[in-house]
């Protein structure tokens, strides 16, 4: 007895389909969605209309307002970002094996950190991997963790602790915190300072959403609850306001120096209290092909950074 299998009763959707769902679904907007695939809303929707056709089930309810994901398009959507996911690590492929990193590769990285750690090593990277095309997205870690686990960036530097469950945290840097005064309200001038020695009524902090607000409550073992007198979206802005004498601030060592280094009336004293206050780690897939390249640039990483 013989079987035939006919494959052709349904078309095959494709990953041009999957990417623009899963783009609706993240922005939970046609028109949003078409702009950030680069498409017309009427392909995209068109592209959609086949999708949902081809499977026989509705994955979006929408009207003129709003966009609703469907139960049976939420389990569609999970798999089919499962789907995206492992193409791109087939893609990773072709480069797996190369010694020299010669592919695109996708990287975010937290405000607290790009600024000051980009300019160090994308020359060093620039001189040994002409070839690279990186393209960098800036984001909170919760935003860049979701990403990566996504299949949206192919890797983020993070600083931990932060919970990253379900990824790969490779660490390479470790740091304290210091605590950055105006030098004409400091009564004495000290190398280091224990956290019960700061006046936390005039201490400025970032605002929630920036893990180096919790690596400062931890460090200092401040409560919660605690209302700080400012909190900014950076900390350039703080640096700007202790130089007002408005208060003083906490910064990670790898940003002291490009921080307070054209502003002389500033002096920094490092926070005596159990360290390393954060660590700087790459987090990536398990299932990521690039672990190779990852390691390439880890090494560039560790290079630049042990000199400051």
């Amino acid at each position: 007895m013989n079987f035939i299998f006919d494959y052709n009763e349904h078309e095959m959707i494709t990953l041009k389909q999957i990417n623009y769902a899963l783009s609706i679904q993240k922005n939970l907007h046609f028109k949003k969605a078409a702009e950030e695939c680069f498409v017309s809303p009427s392909t995209l929707s068109n592209a959609i209309n086949e999708m949902e056709a081809d499977l026989g089930t509705q994955i979006f309810e929408r009207d003129n307002k709003k966009v609703i994901v469907t139960k049976p398009g939420e389990e569609i959507l999970k798999k089919a970002k499962e789907i995206k996911i492992h193409m791109q690590d087939i893609y990773n492929l072709d480069n797996k094996n190369n010694s020299a990193l010669n592919s695109s590769i996708s990287m975010g990285i937290i405000p607290t950190v790009g600024p000051y750690f980009l300019p160090l090593i994308l020359p060093e990277l620039k001189r040994n991997f002409p070839n690279l095309n990186l393209k960098i997205v800036e984001g909170q870690s919760n935003q860049l963790v979701t990403k990566v686990k996504d299949g949206d960036l192919d890797m983020a530097v993070l600083a931990l602790p932060f919970d990253v469950k379900g990824l790969l945290a490779i660490k390479f840097w470790k740091e304290n915190l210091y605590l950055i005064s105006h030098k004409e309200e400091m009564i004495k001038k000290k190398k280091k300072i224990k956290a019960k020695n700061i006046d936390y009524s005039n201490l400025l902090v970032l605002e929630d959403g920036h893990c180096l607000k919790k690596h400062i409550v931890s460090a200092c073992k401040i409560s919660t609850k605690k209302k700080f007198s400012m909190e900014s979206s950076s900390m350039g802005t703080l640096i700007q306001l202790v130089a007002g004498k408005m208060g003083k601030t906490l910064v990670p060592k790898l940003a002291v120096k490009q921080l307070i280094e054209s502003i002389p009336s500033l002096v920094e004293t490092e926070l005596d209290e159990p360290g390393p206050h954060r660590e700087l780690a790459v987090i990536i897939r398990p299932t990521y092909t690039g672990l190779k390249h990852v390691e390439e640039l880890i090494k560039i990483f560790k290079k630049k950074l042990i000199k400051i």
